[in-house]
């Protein structure tokens, strides 16, 4: 059996949807932080991007992989490991899915610059933008309790980490952003309580996320003071 492991950051969206792809598998693996500030040598040796995650997979032949971008590595766990099936089998059905997978990551360029944003009008911007992010996704969600109904698949790994971002956020005050939106607030409880979606982050996840907003002097927290 390969030996994986996963080359890892604590608070990056991308390597959460890896772990919970490989917990949902079931596949053993091991998990190795690295500070994204100061990145070790033998991590740029093998990081053509120089980002996580990366999935470093040794054969029982001693040959050695490794993958890049949390796509590959998801399309690569769902095409090798065995364990519930990520993907639906109708190629149509998994095109699409794959087209959502990448409007999730449109969703995290936009909660980028929302969580970093230093004033009102920045954070104002990325407020609407998430608003009517989530707006299209209400429209194609089913009735639950996951993307596609029962079945957990890729596109759920996708969007859980973008959901635990106001899981902090929204003790900070309340953006509204999810006004309206009965079939997201619904998916996006159902998320949170999934095994392997609260077992992709360490128990520290929201006190790290609360110093990231500091070190980007995000208007966030000031909301919070001036409330």
């Amino acid at each position: 059996m390969s030996k994986l492991t996963l080359v890892s950051h604590h608070l990056c969206p991308y390597v959460q949807r890896s772990a919970i792809a490989l917990l949902e598998k079931g596949v053993p693996f091991e998990r190795i932080n690295i500070d994204l500030a100061d990145k070790p040598d033998w991590f740029l040796k093998i990081s053509p991007l120089g980002k996580v995650p990366l999935l470093r997979i040794e054969e029982e032949d001693g040959s050695e992989a490794v993958l890049f971008e949390s796509s590959v590595i998801c399309e690569y766990l769902e095409e090798t490991q065995i364990g519930v099936a990520l993907h639906p089998k109708d190629a149509l059905t998994r095109a699409r899915h794959r087209g959502w997978m990448e409007f999730g990551s449109s969703v995290l360029s936009d909660l980028w610059g929302y969580e970093t944003a230093e004033d009102a009008s920045q954070l104002e911007i990325k407020r609407k933008a998430l608003i009517a992010k989530f707006a299209t996704i209400e429209t194609v969600l089913t009735d639950g309790p996951y993307f596609a109904g029962n079945g957990f698949s890729l596109v759920d790994a996708v969007f859980a980490p973008v959901f635990r971002y106001f899981d902090l956020f929204d003790t900070l005050g309340d953006s509204g952003i999810f006004e309206g939106l009965e079939r997201v607030r619904h998916w996006r409880k159902a998320l949170s309580e999934r095994a392997s979606v609260k077992a992709a982050v360490s128990a520290d996840y929201p006190q790290r996320l609360v110093e990231f907003l500091e070190k980007h002097n995000s208007i966030l927290l000031r909301l919070e003071a001036a409330a």
